[in-house]
């Protein structure tokens, strides 16, 4: 799999008016309910289990501990995650 290359937010972006999560690889988390998450610009699965899943992104990682989870959609750019979702940790990268 080809890795992917942080990309910065530019002033360009800024003037079309481009969400920056589509124009860079700043990472958008989205929950609905307790039972799914979708997280868009992530680099690949670290972890997969019903209990656990732990995905890496440019930023840092980000884990979804709960029950029963699955992963609904996967594609390049984004994640979807759904179960019982009980707690969310995020962990930055230190330069």
């Amino acid at each position: 799999m080809k890795r992917k290359k942080p990309k910065q937010y530019t002033k360009l972006d800024s003037l079309l008016e481009i969400p920056r999560e589509v124009a860079s690889t700043d990472i958008k988390i989205t929950m609905n309910g307790f039972n799914e998450i979708l997280i868009e610009n992530y680099k690949n699965i670290l972890e997969y289990q019903d209990i656990l899943i732990k995905v890496n992104t440019f930023e840092g990682a980000i884990t979804i501990y709960g029950f029963g989870l699955k992963l609904e959609q996967m594609t390049d750019e984004d994640i979807k995650v759904n179960g019982k979702i009980d707690t969310i940790e995020l962990e930055r990268i230190t330069d």
